[in-house]
This record gives structure tokens, sequence and C-alpha cells, in this order.
């Protein structure tokens, strides 16, 4: 049998001329499998004691692959997403390598026809509007920081955006003429989503108490953190759950279970929902490709509404009837850590 490829050129070759090249990824995709990389050579140099330069193709099989899978979840404690997250970045370099060596195909075969682990799927956390409108009171909009935070939040709910889509806005997104904005998403997607007057106002007084409404400033990050850079998805979560346990405080009934950005994409989609936009609307706002995808919010509606019935027979005293039965591989790490 053929002598195995060199380990540490075929991951650079993936990286600047497969992903980059060839499928044009974003960047969100080359940080998230470069990560995936990352903590693939720190499993064989701790569980396998094999060290980064010493990492051959030779070692990585079926199990290598499933053992590092079980150590994300078990010693890093990663959720089964996060996990089969991992492994979509790994069966799509192993795919890669099919064809760049295919002497050892059903090695790479046998890596490739693994499945994604099957989790528990979580209850659709979302505030109702009382919540998020508790939430933005929380902000002291008197201060330059707090004004941002305010209308980051606010764009964030009024878009239904992902937090990275939120990160990557600048003024030339926004069109203030005709009330849209542009969101560049999931596979550098472009979608443009409508927006309300009231957000519209804000946007264009923070566009003028800022400063980035100024000619040349267009390119420039919306929401800049300290340093006039872009924001991280950690530093805009920090703000999210600032206020969120601010108004927590206040009203525990309101604002419930765990807060993140995602919550208030949640959210919107819900509101929206229950104002009676159609589901096909509401995909085309979130960015999704398929309807299937948006539907979650309708069944996330319906057990609302049953739930609420529930407590309505117990509040009257009717029961319910009882229902039965991832040069050298020493270069490797400076070569990921060089990535997005």
């Amino acid at each position: 049998m053929e002598q195995y490829r060199d380990f540490g050129a075929c991951v650079q070759a993936f990286f600047t001329s497969y992903l980059v090249n060839e499928r044009g990824v974003s960047h969100h995709t080359i940080r998230s499998y470069r990560d995936t990389f990352s903590l693939l050579l720190e499993y064989m140099a701790e569980v396998r004691h094999t060290p980064v330069q010493k990492v051959s193709f030779s070692h990585l099989n079926k199990e290598c692959i499933s053992g590092f899978l079980d150590w994300l979840e078990e010693a890093r404690g990663s959720t089964v997403a996060t996990r089969n997250q991992r492994f979509t970045a790994l069966r799509s370099f192993f795919r890669y390598i099919l064809h760049v060596d295919p002497s050892h195909m059903k090695q790479w075969m046998d890596i490739c026809s693994m499945k994604k682990k099957k989790g528990p799927k979580g209850a659709l956390e979302y505030l109702p509007v009382d919540g998020i409108a508790l939430i933005l009171k929380q902000v002291d909009t008197s201060t330059t920081r707090g004004f941002r935070n305010m209308v980051m939040m606010s764009t964030m709910y009024n878009t239904a955006c992902r937090c990275q889509e939120l990160i990557d806005l600048t003024p030339r997104c926004l069109n203030m003429g005709n009330r849209t904005v542009t969101l560049f998403g999931k596979g550098s997607k472009s979608r443009t989503v409508w927006l309300d007057e009231d957000i519209t106002n804000l946007l264009s007084e923070y566009l003028k108490r800022t400063g980035l409404d100024a000619p040349g400033r267009d390119g420039q990050p919306l929401f800049a953190n300290s340093w006039g850079g872009k924001m991280t998805g950690a530093g805009v979560t920090y703000v999210v759950k600032k206020y969120a346990e601010m108004a927590r405080e206040q009203r525990p009934d309101l604002v419930r279970g765990k807060i993140s950005p995602h919550v208030f994409r949640h959210s919107r989609a819900m509101h929206l929902l229950q104002a009676g936009v159609e589901l096909i609307y509401i995909r085309d706002i979130l960015g999704h490709v398929s309807s299937q995808t948006t539907e979650i919010y309708a069944r996330a509606d319906n057990k609302a509404k049953t739930e609420a019935l529930e407590n309505a027979y117990r509040d009257i005293g009717i029961q319910e009837p009882e229902v039965k039965p991832w040069a050298k591989n020493a270069q490797l790490k400076d070569f990921l850590k060089s990535l997005a």
C-alpha cells in the first residue's frame, strides 16, 4: 500500500486551496473548522500521547475520530450540537482527502460513513414582548456605550439577526431611505430585512451621534468595541446578559431562562408569528433555507397555547383526562492560529 500523504501539508491545502479558493466559504466557517483541527491536535497529544509533529494519517481512523468526538463531550463538556458541528468539519476534510489520497479510500470512507449523534431537543427559548422591552429599559442611554448597547439590542431584536450578522454590520448595510438593512448570513448569503419606523429613527440618531454618517466611514463596524474594531460574540453576549439580569431582578416572571443574543432572534420570530405574519415571510426574515426550519416557531406557539389552556383548566377545577400508555506538523498549530 502506498505511503500516506503529509498530514500538515494536506490540512494547509484543505484550508487555503479547497475551502477558500474552490468553495469560497465564509470566515466564520474557516474559524470553526480551524478550531476543530486545533482541538483534534490537543486530543492527539493529551489522550493518545502523540505530539503535533508526530501526527500522521496513519493515526486517523474511524476509532480515533470516534474517540475524539466522545472526548469533546466527556472531557470538554461540549454539547451534542457542538460535537456534531466538529464532526461536520472533519467529514468535509476526509471527503476532500478521498480525492487527494484514494489509495486509502476505505479508511476515509469509514470515517465519512459515521453518523451524527442524536441529542435531546431543547425547548425553544423566547421572551414575551414585555420581557424584551424591560431589558431595553435597563440601559442608561445618557452614556455613549449605553446608547450603543440599546441601539444594538434593538437592532438585534427588530431584524431577528444572528449574533455574527449583527457584528458584521456596517453603515453601508443600511438604506435609511428605503428603511432596510442587508444582513450577511451563513454561507455568505445576504438578505434584506425591512426596518420599522422606530428602529429607523433610532439608527439615524445613532449614526449622527457616532459620526458614522460621515463620508468614508461607511465600511466601519456599526457597533464597535472600545478600540473601534468589531465586537466579538462574547462581547455581545455579555451586553445582553448584563441587562437581562437587571431586568430579571425586577420581573423574574418576564425574563426567564438563559438569555443570549439568539433568544432575541427567537423572540422576534415568535412575536411576528403571534401578530399573524405568515411563516413564509418569517422564513425570509430569518434567512432560513427551508420553511421546515421556521416551523419550530409554530410548534412552540401551539405548545404555549396548550399549556395556557391546561393552566386555565386547573384554575377552574377541571382536570385533563389521564393519558396512558478534528514544512512539518510542528508548524501546523501556528498555521491554524493564523486562520480567520
